[in-house]
């Protein structure tokens, strides 16, 4: 029987262990948990802009396909393959962050970024092609460049709902470009950390919760290319 003044055994908490929680498990669980949620209402966000866009493609479906027209499939899709690619290295970062390969790790989180940086770039010049070409929407808008399913001229009212098309282009792949453009730098910080020896087999989940965010903006992607870059025309 132990005396009084014998003190409890202290046990060993991991560093990264915040106080309310009771284990390494739940907290992780808790993080994860956190990021679903987030990522739950980014989908409602990003849900009623497509719910928009899908109405009023349906509603002025020529106009949308002469500004699909438009777009330059060959750049849509390289940056198409960009981001599945930069996924690949985000799930291989994540997986050598839970082996504790620390060089692998950074390795993995700075191709990511150099992949999304190639994507965002990709996006700099198809925006810069939309603003030579008067196709902005605004007061200096213009539709002249674009054409019907045969090379005619645009009527004035398909002309005219063109823009909303472009509205609608801008703000999702711009609403999407913000996300990326938040995410390259949480990336950049989860490489110094593991640079710095921060994760390892019992503590990952940071990178795991970057990873999780980062597959979701690459979704969305994989949902706005071929509904903004693949129209067809009707004969």
């Amino acid at each position: 029987m132990s005396s009084p003044s014998e003190t409890p055994p202290v046990v060993a908490h991991h560093p990264a262990l915040r106080h309310h929680f009771d284990t390494m498990a739940t907290q992780k669980d808790s993080s994860l948990l956190g990021m679903w949620v987030f990522i739950a209402q980014e989908i409602m966000f990003f849900g009623g802009m497509l719910a928009a866009y899908a109405i009023y493609r349906n509603v002025y479906y020529d106009a949308f396909a002469a500004g699909s027209h438009h777009l330059d499939v060959k750049l849509g899709t390289i940056n198409t393959a960009v981001l599945i690619c930069s996924s690949l290295t985000m799930a291989l970062g994540v997986h050598a962050a839970a082996l504790g390969k620390r060089k692998a790790t950074v390795l993995f989180l700075l191709l990511t970024i150099a992949l999304g940086s190639v994507f965002l770039g990709i996006k700099v010049v198809e925006y810069a092609d939309k603003f030579h070409h008067d196709l902005v929407p605004g007061p200096r808008y213009s539709a002249e460049s674009l054409h019907g399913a045969h090379g005619e001229a645009l009527s004035a009212d398909t002309a005219r709902h063109s823009e909303l098309f472009f509205a609608l282009y801008f703000g999702l792949t711009g609403l999407h470009a913000l996300h990326m453009i938040i995410g390259v730098p949480i990336i950049a910080i989860m490489a110094w950390k593991a640079g710095h020896g921060r994760f390892g087999p019992a503590y990952y989940t940071p990178v795991e919760v970057t990873g999780l965010y980062w597959h979701f903006v690459d979704i969305v992607w994989i949902f706005l290319f071929p509904l903004l870059y693949l129209i067809p025309h009707h004969a």
